[in-house]
C-alpha cells in the first residue's frame, strides 16, 4: 500500500512541476471551535478564491469534527488533511507520567516541561506511546473525507532554540544544556548501552557522543515510519511539518527527516526565526529538496506577519515574518530551488496586500529562473 502511494505522490509532484497553471498551495489552520459550518464554508471558499489547494487543519483527535469539518472542504473543492501533533500531548487518562520524556537533570517534560507549559513531549522509546499514537492517527485516517494524516511536533524538545527566540526566553543557547536535553529516562538510557556499551550517564558531555545523538535520530525516525506503514495500509498519505534542513532540523530537535518513509515533507522555512532574510528560504529548500535526492515533494512553510508595516516594532518575534514583498521574493526562491508548492503559516495573518502580490506569485511560471 505504501508504495502505491509513493508512486501516486511522485505522479502529482511531476505532474505539478510541470504544470504553468499555478504552483500548489496548502495552509496550515485549525479549529472549529464554535464555528458554524456556515462560517466554516465561507472560509473555506475564500481559500479557494485566493489560489489556495488545500487544508492542514488542527482540529483535535476526535474523528467526528473531521468528518464535519472534512465534508465542508470538499464542498469549497480544497484537500483536506489533518494537522495533529504526535509527540507533544496533555493530560489525557490514557496516557502515563512515566511515558513523557526525561532531561539531563533528571526533570520529567510531564511535570516539568521546558519554555512553555504546553511542552509536554512524549518518549519515542515507549511502545505504549507508540500504540497510542497508531491508534489514534489510523481512527482519524479512516474517515472517508480526510485524505491525509499530517504530523506535528514529532520531534524531541529544542535542545537548542532558532536564534531568535534567545531574547524572547531570555537564554544563550551556544550548547546543548543538561536542562533542555533529552531523553534520559530509563527505557532510553539502558536500551543504549545495550546497543553500544556506552552508558550515557556517565559521560560528562553527552553532546560529544556521535552514537548517541544518532540514538536518538533514530528512535524518532523509527516511530515515524511505522505510523506511516498504519497510515498508509488505511489507504491514505502522511506527510510531516518539520524543522529546515535537515541539517537544523538535526541540530535543534533530533530530526533526520530525510530517512522518513512519509509522503510529502513540509519544512518549516521560518526564516525571522533564524535571524534571516527571505533569501535564506531559497538556500534551506535547495538542501532539503538535495536531501531527498529530488525524490520526494518538498513543500516550503512560509511564516507571515501580521504587521507587515510595523513588524519591527514587536519585540516577539512569533510576530515577525514575511511581509508581502518578502513574501514574493520567498516564493520565488522557493520554486527557483526545487520545492513542489508552499505552506502558508497561517492564511489569517494574510493582509489585503498579501493576498494581491500573492495571487501574481503563484500564477508566475518560475521554469525559466530553475539554474
Amino acid at each position: 500500500m505504501s508504495r502505491i502511494f509513493s508512486i501516486l505522490v511522485l505522479v502529482s509532484f511531476f505532474i505539478s512541476c510541470t504544470s504553468k497553471d499555478k504552483i500548489p498551495v496548502m495552509v496550515w489552520t485549525g479549529g472549529p471551535g464554535e464555528a458554524s459550518d456556515a462560517e466554516i464554508l465561507e472560509k473555506f471558499n475564500t481559500f479557494k478564491e485566493h489560489g489556495i489547494d488545500g487544508v492542514m487543519y488542527n482540529g483535535g483527535q476526535n474523528p467526528e469534527i473531521y468528518k464535519r469539518v472534512g465534508k465542508l472542504a470538499k464542498d469549497a473543492g480544497l484537500e483536506f488533511h489533518t494537522w495533529i501533533p504526535t509527540m507533544i500531548q496533555s493530560n489525557n487518562s490514557e496516557l502515563k507520567p512515566e511515558w513523557y520524556m526525561v532531561n539531563r537533570l533528571g526533570e520529567s517534560a510531564y511535570d516539568k516541561p521546558v519554555y512553555v507549559p504546553y511542552y509536554k513531549i512524549l518518549c519515542p522509546s515507549r511502545e505504549e506511546v507508540y500504540n497510542f499514537l497508531s491508534n489514534m492517527y489510523t481512527k482519524v485516517a479512516e474517515v472517508p473525507e480526510v485524505e491525509g494524516i499530517h504530523l506535528d511536533y514529532i520531534r524531541f524538545p529544542d535542545v537548542i532554540l532558532a536564534e531568535g527566540l534567545w531574547e524572547k526566553y531570555g537564554l544563550v543557547m551556544d550548547k546543548e544544556y543538561p536542562k533542555y536535553d533529552y531523553c534520559y529516562c530509563d527505557v532510553c538510557t539502558s536500551n543504549f548501552k545495550e546497543k553500544t556499551g556506552i552508558d550515557i550517564k556517565e559521560v560528562e558531555d553527552p553532546s560529544q557522543v556521535e552514537e548517541w545523538g544518532q540514538f536518538r535520530y533514530d528512535l524518532i525516525t523509527s516511530l515515524v515510519n511505522r505510523l506511516a506503514a498504519d497510515v498508509h495500509e488505511t489507504g491514505k498519505q502522511i506527510t510531516s511539518a518539520v524543522f529546515p534542513g535537515p541539517s537544523i532540523s538535526k541540530k535543534l530537535v533530533r530530526q533526520e527527516w530525510n530517512k522518513w518513509n512519509v509522503d510529502a515533507i513540509y519544512p518549516m522555512n521560518y526564516n525571522d526565526f533564524y535571524l534571516k532574510d527571505a533569501k535564506w528560504v531559497g538556500d534551506m529548500v535547495k538542501e532539503e529538496v538535495t536531501s531527498v535526492n529530488n525524490k520526494k515533494p518538498i513543500y516550503s512553510g512560509l511564516f507571515i506577519t501580521p504587521f507587515p508595516s510595523e513588524k519591527d516594532k514587536h519585540s516577539d518575534p512569533e510576530n515577525h515574518g514575511l511581509a508581502p514583498e518578502e513574501m514574493v521574493e520567498a516564493i520565488e526562491l522557493s520554486m527557483v530551488n526545487g520545492a513542489t508548492g508552499i505552506c502558508l503559516f497561517t492564511p489569517e495573518r494574510m493582509t489585503d496586500e498579501h493576498w494581491k502580490l500573492f495571487k501574481e506569485a503563484i500564477h508566475k511560471d518560475y521554469s525559466s529562473l530553475v539554474k
